[in-house]
């Protein structure tokens, strides 16, 4: 008998048994465990991808035009298809909705959002409700809508029940978790091979500028406004029409000022959010530079930088050596593209008594720069100087025909070919000044260097005529950057919708 107990005390068979039947609820309930962490994770992902796509659709809206918040509404509600797995109630499709883009923060269907002007500068610093407040763009979309950078979207909290029993365990609460997430994501702006220029927005309501309540949007898509001639003067102080310059990569002397100016193709890049000014009039790089474009800066002639293909503006001669030049001053003749009236009068009453009315005279300028070809063609009626100009080039509209007709003599003998034997600049249009516009008087307070101002929009103008002291350019604006314009600087812009948070 004593044996058969001693056998038995030391028989091993089956211990295994024994460990797993102790084990087993610990290897079950880990097993859960992996299984409620998988599917969270899971959750979460999905819910942040949903996030950061909503975030990302909204913000690629916010250019700082009027109707931003709208827009951005719309692109969250109809670009985004996001579904989400692994939640208590199964498979579903997150959604939004448009609630009609005038309130800064918002909800709709499995979103909320706010627009912000600002987020935080380090990384590490949430947006919440306590320091939300210091960020939002304002209430009022009239003014919020331009300053709104950011959207910040927050997915509705989701029901998630655990498989493994919490409520069981000491101290176990519910069995059941909510889980959400938050992106912000905001829209960047800019522009490459920009000349190093600012003007201050001709058209800034801010400044009480009397321009018949047309806005910078509206005189770039409507050919009415964009006849009117403007005046830009560079006189050291930054009020609407005024131009000065931007911090060049080439420098801010008045060489590299020059050089960047003439440059057939300028190396500068800008950001919509913030520009850094530099101070100076420097009318003399001025003058050059932009001569240049016409082919009678003494400093260029017989360089590889070239004028324009079409450079007509009523010279009558040039002396090739020193670049000293005398121009037609009798309009039957043919002075080149002429001014507005009020700006040959001298009596202009908008922008300060620099902006026309755009009531040049394109048919006197057809019949006497074009005498053998007959009447004004209809197409021109109402031509800006910008489309007479592109019309010389082309008549036909045809890349691929050369019809130009700026060989046409004048009645006084000019023709739009470049003079000195200087080859034209064909891959890029001379006449063309790019630069950035700005808000000045609502910007207030900045003046000479500032840094990170930030910019209305990018614009195009139309030299329409030499400069002569290198403080004042006469322009037609072409265009704008941004869903303000036309789309005929898309090629410079280098636009970002990108996630900060």
């Amino acid at each position: 008998m004593l044996r058969t107990i001693r056998a038995f005390w030391h028989d091993q068979r089956g211990v295994a048994l024994v460990l797993v039947a102790i084990m087993l609820p610990a290897i079950i309930g880990f097993s859960l465990l992996v299984i409620d962490m998988s599917r969270a994770n899971n959750l979460q992902n999905d819910l942040q991808k949903g996030a950061d796509a909503f975030a990302l659709a909204g913000a690629a809206e916010l250019d700082g035009t009027t109707g931003a918040w709208a827009r951005a509404e719309r692109a969250m509600a109809t670009l985004v298809d996001n579904e989400s797995n692994f939640s208590t109630s199964g498979r579903f499709t997150l959604t939004s909705g448009q609630p009609g883009g005038a309130v800064r923060c918002n909800s709709a269907g499995n979103i909320s959002w706010c627009f912000l002007k600002a987020i935080p500068p380090a990384d590490g610093t949430q947006i919440t409700t306590a320091n939300q407040a210091s960020y939002l763009a304002n209430s009022d979309p009239v003014a919020g809508e331009l300053e709104s950078r950011f959207v910040q979207v927050r997915v509705t909290p989701t029901g998630y029940d655990t498989i493994f029993p919490v409520s069981f365990l000491p101290g176990g609460t519910s069995n059941t978790w909510t889980i959400g997430s938050v992106a912000v994501a905001g829209f960047r702006s800019s522009v490459c091979d920009y000349t190093p220029v600012f003007m201050c927005n001709p058209y800034e309501a801010a400044a009480g500028n009397d321009t018949g309540g047309v806005t910078l949007e509206m005189a770039a898509n409507q050919q009415q406004y964009r006849r009117r001639q403007i005046l830009l003067r560079n006189n050291g102080s930054y009020q609407p029409g005024n131009f000065a310059f931007l911090d060049s990569p080439l420098g801010n002397g008045a060489n590299a000022l020059e050089a960047s100016i003439a440059a057939v193709k300028p190396v500068g890049c800008y950001a919509q959010d913030g520009v850094d000014t530099k101070p100076g009039q420097n009318a003399g790089p001025v003058k050059d530079g932009l001569n240049a474009r016409f082919g009678i800066s003494k400093n260029y002639i017989g360089t590889a930088i070239g004028p324009a293909a079409n450079v007509r503006m009523g010279l009558t001669s040039i002396n090739c050596n020193n670049g000293h030049t005398t121009f037609e001053t009798d309009v039957n003749k043919g002075v080149g593209l002429e001014r507005d009236s009020c700006q040959t009068a001298g009596n202009c009453t908008m922008m300060g008594g620099r902006m026309g009315a755009g009531d040049w005279n394109a048919s006197r300028y057809w019949t006497v720069n074009h005498p053998t070809r007959g009447a004004l063609p209809s197409s021109l009626v109402g031509a800006t100087r910008y489309e007479m100009y592109r019309y010389e080039l082309n008549p036909d509209g045809n890349p691929n025909t050369s019809d130009s007709i700026v060989g046409d003599a004048a009645v006084s003998g000019e023709t739009g070919t470049p003079s000195c034997s200087q080859t034209p600049v064909t891959t890029v249009d001379r006449r063309i000044l790019y630069g950035a516009i700005i808000d000045c008087t609502a910007i207030g307070g900045f003046n000479g260097a500032a840094n990170n101002v930030p910019v209305k929009a990018f614009g195009s103008f139309f030299i329409t005529e030499p400069i002569s002291d290198g403080k004042d350019i006469y322009v037609e604006l072409v265009d704008i950057t941004g869903k303000g314009g036309r789309g005929t600087l898309d090629n410079f812009l280098r636009d970002e919708a990108q996630l900060y948070r």
